[in-house]
């Protein structure tokens, strides 16, 4: 990969790391000043259900934050853009659409494949 392209993908990850990190820390701000305020008992519950949305939400951008991180290692490393799974060079176009990915397309369908093969199955009744 050119070093202009590596430079492109590395400010790219940096700005979402930000804007993540940004929003994490408002979102713990704002269920702090939350907690602290008088509550009538259905605001409390109606309260308690968007704080668990929040925190779910904000446990999935921890993992992008990780995965974030980890392709900013990989890029100081020299091993972005290199498919963990066969060794060959990510496209653009899928880093384009997803910086954070570690895998080709073709292994990423593969492992996608596989997962749907053998994940259990749930019956409806």
């Amino acid at each position: 990969m050119k070093k202009q392209d590596l430079q492109f993908f590395k400010d790219i990850l940096g700005m979402q790391l930000e804007s993540l990190m940004n929003k994490s820390n408002l979102a713990v701000a704002e269920l702090i000043s939350q907690k602290d305020q008088e509550i009538e008992y259905l605001d409390r519950a109606s309260l308690h259900i968007n704080q668990t949305m929040s925190l779910r939400i904000k446990s999935r951008e921890s993992l992008l934050i990780k995965k974030i991180r980890r392709s900013l290692e990989r890029i100081e490393e020299g091993t972005y853009g290199i498919c963990e799974a066969c060794g060959e060079d990510i496209g653009i176009k899928r880093l384009n659409a997803r910086p954070v990915t570690t895998k080709c397309i073709t292994c990423k369908n593969l492992e996608e494949r596989e997962e749907r093969t053998f994940a259990p199955r749930t019956r409806a009744f």
